[in-house]
């Protein structure tokens, strides 16, 4: 909505004057709570405790009362240094775009992939992948382990070398990931995961696509099964700093319930089916076909 209104509102007062606070919070928790420090098995420190309603009545008093609108454009938490950090805009003009590959053996690098072997797992909505946290609303929401989601075998899971330096991902997260699948429709969820030292595995942002909505989502279509198609997923946005020490870690899956409604697999619409189907889905990273994540890097 920020990005919108920048853009696209009626009078360039009011694209002058928006404001965003990303902040580190559950649903209404910030706002219903200030106390609140994190969310489900995280706790952000003492700083992530902020007053949001001082905020919002700065900004009506300025627009109904003409008061200044002080502070910053932007506002943002940025998650591993657990601090507030002031930016002109969103996105961070300084950020670089970088990709990072799913590699055979289950590895994710900086470098592109060569000739390797695709990787498979079957999908079986009957029994669905389960919801650990994340941007959920009636869910227990936000940081929880994700092992017990990694060590099924519908859990494709690609995990980098332990960071020498830290790493700061600013910006929105997407995917692009080459697949197949023996189903006229599926559903694709990618996951990025912070591992730490003790094996915890933080889950950081996360999205999903339905097969017949890569194109459109007015006017779906299925897939031709055992294709091979491009899937764009939006992971949405973050601003964390991985430590040195942590590794990266991307899941790949083809459920996420109850968070996401089941996709049945046999090309009926979720909410009509009447029916589950299992599929045999393959998940490609070679040269031709270099499934990879697109991070905002900022450089330090």
């Amino acid at each position: 909505m920020y990005r919108t209104l920048r853009a696209g509102a009626r009078t360039g007062y009011a694209r002058e004057n928006q404001r965003l606070v990303m902040g580190p919070w559950a649903h209404l928790l910030g706002y219903a709570k200030p106390e609140t420090r994190g969310a489900g098995e995280a706790d952000f420190g003492p700083e992530a405790a902020i007053e949001l309603h001082a905020i919002q009545r700065d900004w009506f008093d300025h627009f109904f009362r003409g008061t200044p609108l002080d502070g910053p454009r932007v506002r943002i938490f940025v998650l591993g240094e657990n601090r507030w950090r002031d930016e002109d805009d969103w996105p961070l003009a300084r950020r670089v775009e970088t990709p990072l590959y799913l590699r055979a053996g289950g590895s994710l690098s900086w470098e592109p992939p060569g000739d390797e072997e695709p990787d498979s797992y079957v999908s079986d909505p009957a029994d669905p992948v389960p919801s650990l946290g994340g941007a959920s609303l009636a869910l227990p929401p936000g940081v929880f382990d994700q092992r017990p989601a990694e060590a099924r075998d519908d859990v494709l899971v690609y995990t980098g070398d332990v960071l020498a330096e830290p790493l700061e991902i600013t910006g929105d997260v997407t995917m692009t990931l080459h697949a197949a699948s023996s189903a006229p429709d599926c559903d694709f969820v990618a996951r990025v995961v912070d591992v730490h030292p003790d094996g915890y595995a933080w889950n950081v942002v996360d999205g999903v696509v339905a097969a017949r909505f890569r194109e459109s989502t007015s006017e779906p279509t299925l897939i031709e099964p055992g294709h091979v198609y491009v899937y764009e997923i939006d992971l949405w946005a973050t601003s964390i700093v991985i430590a040195a020490g942590h590794r990266l870690r991307v899941e790949i899956a083809s459920s996420c319930f109850p968070r996401w409604i089941r996709n049945p697999q046999t090309g009926e619409e979720p909410v009509r089916a009447t029916a589950f189907a299992v599929a045999d889905q393959q998940v490609f990273h070679d040269r031709a076909r270099p499934s990879h994540l697109t991070l905002p890097v900022i450089p330090r």
